[in-house]
């Protein structure tokens, strides 16, 4: 049987996997992220659950109510108006003498992978959407698109000039086998903005890290959760070859049937919480997984990953009920094709 590595790479080559991988909901290994780069040093540790400031000096915090998620501090945002931008945006100090080669050695010697069983996975700085909300806030933000287009896309450009050079070092000295993109731009019920701006604002940022990574024979990952079939399209485009997390609110047969191989679906489960929680049927959240698995796995490009719809994953009811979709997937996945 092949290991996790070597059939998580015949997928992302477009063929059939030997296997349905699993991947564990929550905190965990999966075989897509053990010994991924979670953020290259020279980004600091804003995206940590302490919080921070990115790079561009927007301040991060995080707390019990977002899970220790970091986001935008509210209210607290650096760029009122874009059209200033030249007089807010500058580039960080450090990043002009910053030691590459004795960063990637620190950064790399942190991780805990198997080269023989796990892909090591790198990630840049190209979440080009999150980064602008972050900078204006949602409201000025998305105002600006449509009120001033023309500083938009100079910020945008100026922004990608910055972080291609992250990029190319990130490719460079820490070596990945394969690239991992992360942009939120969906709510649970729509894109932030529309297909067609979020090609003219955000598809061209991205073409330029991602054809880097292409040209150096990694294939791609693309986080973005939410209702975001809507974008996919132009992301299978410009090379994405996985998609996470695949969340239900996407009519994700529908994204099966129009990618096949082309585009790995990882995700697809959530058991939503019973009224009668804590009480649960086990039976019935097996089937559920068996039914997930009739659905998306079927020709492969399907990585199972879900659990049930709460975010408290420390909860020993929460976890008891996430040991059985687990099991059952993985009993599934060596039986099922």
């Amino acid at each position: 049987m092949l290991n996790q590595k070597q059939n998580l790479l015949r997928m992302l080559n477009g063929d059939m996997p030997e296997y349905v991988p699993v991947s564990r909901f929550g905190p965990g290994i999966t075989p897509m992220t053990v010994g991924g780069l979670e953020n290259p040093s020279i980004l600091g540790d804003f995206r940590g659950p302490k919080g921070g400031y990115d790079p561009w000096g927007v301040h991060y915090v995080a707390n019990k109510e977002t899970n220790y998620a970091p986001i935008p501090e509210p209210g607290n945002f650096i760029l009122e108006d874009v059209t200033k931008w030249e007089e807010v945006m500058k580039v960080p100090e450090h990043w002009k003498d910053w030691d590459w080669e004795k960063a990637a050695e620190k950064d790399i010697a942190k991780l805990n992978w198997d080269p023989e069983q796990s892909l090591y996975v790198g990630k840049g700085f190209d979440d080009f959407f999150q980064q602008f909300i972050g900078l204006m806030g949602f409201t000025n933000g998305l105002c600006a698109l449509y009120e001033e287009p023309e500083a938009v896309h100079a910020l945008l450009d100026w922004m990608c000039d910055q972080v291609i050079d992250i990029t190319k070092n990130v490719l460079y000295y820490y070596k990945p086998e394969a690239y991992y993109m992360v942009d939120d731009s969906a709510s649970k019920l729509t894109p932030f903005v529309g297909p067609e701006m979020f090609d003219e604002f955000f598809v061209p940022r991205y073409k330029r890290t991602l054809d880097l990574v292409r040209d150096a024979g990694l294939p791609v990952f693309y986080h973005n959760c939410g209702r975001c079939e809507d974008l996919l399209p132009s992301m299978v485009r410009l090379g994405v070859r996985c998609w996470d997390p695949a969340q239900k609110e996407n009519n994700l047969v529908e994204v099966k049937k129009r990618f096949g191989r082309q585009l790995i679906i990882r995700g697809g489960f959530e058991y939503p919480l019973p009224i009668t929680w804590p009480e649960i049927d086990e039976e019935e959240v097996r089937q559920a997984v068996r039914d997930k698995f009739d659905e998306l796995a079927p020709n492969g490009a399907f990585i199972f990953s879900g659990g049930v719809t709460s975010m408290d994953y420390m909860d020993p009811r929460v976890q008891e009920v996430n040991g059985w979709i687990t099991d059952e997937a993985l009993k599934l996945s060596t039986q099922y094709y």
